[in-house]
Order: structure tokens, then C-alpha cells, then sequence
């Protein structure tokens, strides 16, 4: 069975993205690739802290490759560090990377660019599926996440923080995408059937940020 690196932000999709692998047997998930800001030691974008990112991964029982990036972090200091990371994934056996992209195709096709050349091969176990139809998977699969950044241009700065559930979907203004795909939120995934047992999470202080609000979990 071919193994392959998992892109792990810790949010729901990346994680949704490992339980599917999984379901289907066919790709074996060696690890989690993950990208910290090493100044503040919180995942890249999403922004909660690593040692919840070192529990989520314990909990998959996976390896966790993280990589550690300057803030602020140029696009050339990114991809440096991250072809670092695909040739020792090659050295070490793997013959692909995993992503939990939706439906946003430059993204996707950045990615595919990028690894070209690599002996890795680009893969999408989520691509495509309808984002409205995918949250009420997820959420009937058991997923459980919580909102730690928010674009207050689109959804209410006050949603950092809040559960990731139906009744959230209902009050998110029009236009904005279920799963957030456009940016508009990213989040904290706590439980689920990749994960061992939940991570016991609670939402604390909300600050704003270089324009986005963000919510500690604690």
C-alpha cells in the first residue's frame, strides 16, 4: 500500500480528509504535515496553540512533521522550507501528499504545480463534494470543531470561539460558505472518528488580530 503525507491544519476538513482515507483503504496515511509560526508556536493560519496540535496528532496515532516558518514568512522562505519537506518525504518512502481542499481551484492548482517534479503525488480526498452536503457528513459522522479565526468582513467577529454546528450554519450571513472554504473562518477540530477520544476544549479570551479575530482555546 502506497503511503502518503496528510496536509494537517487541525480543522475539520483536514481532519474529515483522514477519516475518508481511512474508510477507503487504499492509501496508508504514514504522517501529518503541519506548518507552525515559530516565533509564536501556533498553527499557521488557524492559530491555536501546538500543544493542542501535539494532542491532536497523539490522539491519530500518527507521526507529526511540523514545519517551523518565520513570521512573517515570505512566499520564497515557504516554499524552500517546503521542498525540504518533500525530499525527505521521498528519502523516507512516500509517494504522495494529501490535502483537504474543497472546490477552490487555483489553490489546488498551486499544489499540483508545486510537487510536480517531486515524485509526490498530489491527492484530494474531498475535492468536489458539495460543501452544505459535506458539513452535515461531517457533523452526522461525529465531528466535532470549534471556530478559532474569523474574517470579520464576512461572518461576526463573535463567532471565534463558537461550535462548529448546525445552529451556527443557520446564523452565518448569506454568501458564506458552510466549511468556510473562501477564508471566511477556520477551525479547531476536537472530535471524531479519526481521534482516539475528544480533546477536551473550551473556548477563552478573544483578541483581534491583524485583522481577524481569533479565539484561545484552552
Amino acid at each position: 500500500m502506497k503511503k502518503i503525507l496528510l496536509s494537517w491544519s487541525g480543522g475539520k476538513d483536514s481532519a474529515w480528509a483522514l477519516h475518508l482515507l481511512r474508510q477507503a483503504g487504499k492509501l496508508e496515511v504514514g504522517a501529518l504535515l503541519t506548518t507552525v509560526n515559530e516565533k509564536f508556536r501556533r498553527v499557521a493560519i488557524h492559530g491555536f496553540r501546538e500543544e493542542l496540535l501535539n494532542r491532536q496528532a497523539e490522539l491519530t496515532g500518527l507521526p507529526l512533521w511540523k514545519v517551523d516558518l518565520p513570521f512573517p514568512c515570505s512566499n520564497e522562505a515557504y516554499e524552500e522550507r517546503m521542498a525540504a519537506v518533500c525530499a525527505r518525504a521521498v528519502q523516507e518512502g512516500f509517494s504522495g501528499i494529501a490535502f483537504g481542499d474543497l472546490f477552490l481551484e487555483d489553490i489546488r492548482a498551486y499544489r499540483v504545480a508545486r510537487l510536480a517534479g517531486t515524485g509526490l503525488e498530489p491527492i484530494f480526498p474531498v475535492w468536489g463534494i458539495p460543501t452544505g452536503q459535506l458539513a452535515g457528513e461531517m457533523m452526522a459522522g461525529g465531528l466535532r470543531a470549534r471556530l478559532t479565526c474569523v474574517d470579520p468582513r464576512k461572518v461576526p467577529a463573535e463567532f471565534a470561539g463558537r461550535e462548529w454546528d448546525a445552529s451556527l450554519l443557520g446564523e452565518l450571513p448569506d454568501g458564506v460558505d458552510p466549511c468556510g472554504e473562501n477564508g471566511e473562518f477556520h477551525s479547531f477540530c476536537y472530535a471524531g472518528p479519526m481521534f482516539a477520544r475528544e480533546i477536551p476544549v473550551a473556548a477563552g479570551e478573544r483578541v483581534m488580530r491583524d485583522g481577524f479575530s481569533y479565539a484561545e482555546l484552552v
